[in-house]
Order: structure tokens, then C-alpha cells, then sequence
């Protein structure tokens, strides 16, 4: 069975489009979601720095634009971009990418949403400094015991040896004063407290905007990062990725999902190496694919094909 994951904030590299937009029917889809989101993702593709890429209204529109646009070049076409996986998933903001792709929401609506759920995370976390450090290594226990006593929210779950912490830059600091035992701290490159009490404002302004959103479902089995469920219900999907925002990401329970449904082969959409090195940890045995760059697309297809062959 093929797994085919989006990653989320904090994967986006400077230059990381550049090779996509090398290709003029692909440079033309970006043309189209820069106008669907009201950014331009050519110019923060290519040209922009890390830290210009780093603010969350940039860095979300730049993840979802990058996913589907790969997706729609390594399948035939848009309406059977996921078809053939025999389960999507999709990492925080990755979830948009996920339900598009799907065709729980179209294209153009989840580039609307993102640009909205950008500006609206970015307002929230401009509240408050806060922000994300991924804690990898020691004793899961005893991580989350010192992101409680710091008064940090473990926003990412991400399986075996790694677990976000986040909460104000204060509270980040005095993790890094007084690490868990035989832990490394790794800052992440993201602009706020994501999947926190902190972003309270963008849920709400969320929700009030996908109201009247357009849903259909999903199709092929599509999970939520909330509890690693399959979720078969369009309108439900959409309304688990609003509250999300202010719930922790349980990326471990996604992945045990994956591994009981007997996922064989995850590819992982651009920018991609995030989510494949977690499952390398976590999903021992599946075979694994970043795809980063046009020239790797035969691969990607054989590696699909080796996974979900056209019979299934």
C-alpha cells in the first residue's frame, strides 16, 4: 500500500521552488495559486531568505502551493493526483495539501484557506514571542514531564525520539537551561506557538470563514492529525483541520494508522525530508521516498507503481 504525506512549517528551504518553476506548465501553476492566495510564491520560491520564509503567512502558502503542484506533475492529472494511494496524510498545515488532494476542497479554496490560516497564525502569534523547539532523544516521559513543569505544550508528537515543545520564547529558554536527560534541542524555523492555546484567534476566524467552504470526500482514506483517524466525511475533515490549529499533532498516532493499515511505500512531497525521516524511525521496514526536485519524478513513479500498481 502507497502512503503519500505532505509535510508542514519549518520543512521550507530558500530556493526550494526554483527547480518546479523550471518547467513552464508547472510555473504556470504557480502563477495561478500565487493569485488564488494573493502572494507571490515565484518570488519567495526562489529569491527570499530563510528568515523571510520563515513568517508563517509566507511559509504555508509556499508548503501547500509546492505539494499540490508536485503532485499534479507526478500523476496524470489533478483529479487523480492521490488516487492511487491507498492512504494520504498531511502534518500540520500539510493537512490542506492532504484534503485538496483528496478532493475534499479544491485547489483554489485551499489556497484561500491557507493564505487566511497564515495571516491569521501570524496575527495570533505576533500576541505574544513565542515559539517552537523540536526536543529529540531521551526518555518520552521524562521530555514531557519538563515540558510541563516549563509550561510548554508538546505541539507535535511526532513518534519515537522527537517531540515539539511550545509555548513563549521564555519558557523555551528555560528548557534549553535545563534540558531532559540525553536530549537534543533543535530551535525549529517557525514564528509562533503552533497547536497551542496561543492560537486561539485563527481558529475562530477560521471556522467562521470555512462555513462556507465547499466539501466533498475524500477519495481514498485520509487521516486527521488529531488522532491518526481515517476520517471518510469531507465537512468533518475540514472542521478537525480548523480546530487543529490549537491541538497538539498526533503524528505518532498517523503513523500507527499507516502501519496497521500495511502501508509497504510513503513518498513524501516537497520540500520533503521531515516526514521521511521520522517515518525512518517509526515505520521500520517501509520503504521510503523524498521527492525535492522535477528530475527525480520517474523514480517517484516507479516507486508509486511498485506500491500501488494500476490493478488495485
Amino acid at each position: 500500500m502507497l502512503a503519500i504525506v505532505a509535510p508542514g512549517q519549518g520543512a521550507q528551504t530558500p530556493g526550494f521552488l526554483a527547480p518546479w518553476l523550471a518547467e513552464p506548465v508547472l510555473a504556470d501553476r504557480f502563477n495561478w495559486l500565487s493569485a488564488a492566495a494573493g502572494i507571490d510564491l515565484v518570488h519567495y520560491g526562489t529569491e527570499a531568505d530563510a528568515e523571510t520564509i520563515r513568517d508563517t503567512a509566507v511559509a504555508q502558502p509556499l508548503l501547500v502551493a509546492a505539494g499540490l503542484v508536485a503532485a499534479l506533475a507526478l500523476f496524470p492529472s489533478s483529479s487523480d493526483a492521490f488516487s492511487r494511494a491507498g492512504v494520504v496524510a498531511g502534518h500540520s498545515v500539510g493537512e490542506l495539501t492532504a484534503a485538496a488532494g483528496t478532493g475534499v476542497i479544491s485547489a483554489e479554496a485551499a489556497m484561500i484557506l491557507v493564505r487566511e490560516r497564515g495571516n491569521a497564525m501570524a496575527a495570533a502569534s505576533a500576541v505574544t514571542p513565542t515559539s517552537m523547539t523540536a526536543v529529540v532523544g531521551g526518555d518520552r516521559d521524562e521530555v514531557l514531564a519538563a515540558l510541563k513543569t516549563h509550561g510548554l505544550t508538546p505541539a507535535n508528537n511526532n513518534g519515537s525520539g522527537q517531540v515539539a515543545a511550545a509555548g513563549t520564547v521564555e519558557q523555551l529558554a528555560a528548557l534549553a537551561a535545563d534540558p531532559p536527560r540525553r536530549t537534543r534541542l533543535v530551535p525549529l524555523s517557525v514564528a509562533g506557538a503552533f497547536h497551542t492555546h496561543h492560537m486561539e484567534p485563527a481558529v475562530a476566524h477560521l471556522a467562521r470563514l470555512t462555513r462556507g467552504v465547499s466539501t466533498g470526500d475524500p477519495r481514498t482514506k485520509l487521516l486527521s492529525n488529531a488522532d491518526g483517524a481515517v476520517v471518510s466525511d469531507g465537512r468533518e475533515f475540514l472542521n478537525r483541520m480548523v480546530t487543529q490549529v490549537a491541538n497538539p499533532v498526533r503524528w505518532d498516532l498517523c503513523m500507527e494508522t499507516m502501519a496497521a493499515l500495511g502501508v509497504t511505500g510513503l513518498l513524501e512531497l516537497p520540500p520533503s525530508g521531515t516526514l521521511t525521516g521520522i517515518a525512518k524511525r517509526n515505520l521500520k521496514g517501509v520503504e521510503l521516498f523524498s521527492l525535492n526536485t522535477p528530475d527525480q519524478l520517474d523514480d517517484a513513479r516507479t516507486f508509486c507503481d511498485n506500491h500501488a500498481p494500476e490493478s488495485d
